[in-house]
């Protein structure tokens, strides 16, 4: 029988919803939850990520901005100009978007941005909170992920948790929250020996490290629960890292690519930058 699958469409549409109303109650308080975007360069994914984030906001009620700076822009510039936003009260998140040129510091950028407007959740603070178990910003793709798991209504409490990658963005921040919720928790990489053997006893199996159908359908346990991460690019099409139609005959619950962890991640994006507004009232 073929997997179901966690749709990251339908899923998103009706988490904006409920973060419209929740911004509108905000709006009620008098204030409008902002988020300003950094975009260095033209990168031509990145120009989609950052469209995609301002027709988000705009549909929620978020107010937001995208300052585009050149791709000449030295490590002083980018730095003050987080500094200024930092200042600026309109804005309750601030998103430095990635990969900046490959003359500029991504992580001391990274690290100039206050913790609480960090709606991408790099900070070293947030990521510290994190790794402690104690509340803070959650980088939004792997938070967008666990949302999905746990629509499966699959109780997580000791099952078999695999990560495939180790990135600071999705693969490190996964593993953390998996084992939050008890899991027991593989964290697999390119140098690991034999990935078969580690892939085939996850209960979940999260894929993210960016090569498309490296996860096949004889990688799988029979009945997982198959979380697709990678974006690929391969002749003009969008793939996923997971060989979708092989594993689609063998997991229970499966996301697609694209339609599936892609979605979530700019709705849980507008979900921290709600969230960080909601956190500046009561900090008041």
């Amino acid at each position: 029988m073929a997997a179901k699958i966690l749709d990251g469409k339908k899923m998103s549409e009706a988490l904006r919803l409920q973060i419209s109303e929740r911004v509108a109650a905000l709006k009620q308080q008098g204030i409008t939850p902002g988020l300003a975007v950094i975009l260095v360069g033209n990168d031509p994914a990145s120009e989609i990520y950052v469209r995609n984030k301002e027709k988000g906001c705009a549909e929620t009620g978020i107010f937001s901005t995208t300052i585009h700076m050149s791709g000449e822009t030295s490590q002083q510039e980018l730095e003050d100009q987080i500094q200024a936003l930092n200042a600026d009260e309109r804005f309750h998140g601030i998103l430095v978007q990635l990969p900046l040129p490959a003359h500029l510091d991504e992580r001391k950028a990274l690290e100039k941005i206050l913790p609480e407007k960090d709606v991408d959740g790099f900070h070293p603070v947030n990521a510290g909170q994190l790794l402690n178990g104690h509340p803070g910003v959650v980088a939004c793709t792997p938070k967008g992920a666990l949302y999905m798991i746990h629509q499966t209504g699959i109780d997580l409490t000791g099952k078999e948790a695999v990560v495939v990658g180790r990135s600071n963005i999705v693969g490190k921040p996964m593993a953390m929250l998996l084992l939050q919720e008890n899991c027991t928790v593989t964290l697999c990489h390119s140098r690991t020996i034999n990935l078969a053997e580690h892939t085939r006893r996850a209960d979940i199996l999260v894929a993210a490290v960016g090569k498309a159908g490296l996860i096949r359908g004889d990688m799988i346990k029979p009945g997982a629960v198959v979380i697709d991460v990678g974006i690929n690019r391969i002749d003009g099409k969008v793939r996923g890292d997971v060989a979708f139609d092989e594993a689609e005959q063998v997991a229970s619950w499966i996301t697609p690519v694209p339609g599936g962890v892609g979605r979530m991640t700019i709705t849980m994006l507008l979900q921290n930058t709600l969230e960080a507004a909601e956190r500046s009232v009561h900090a008041e």
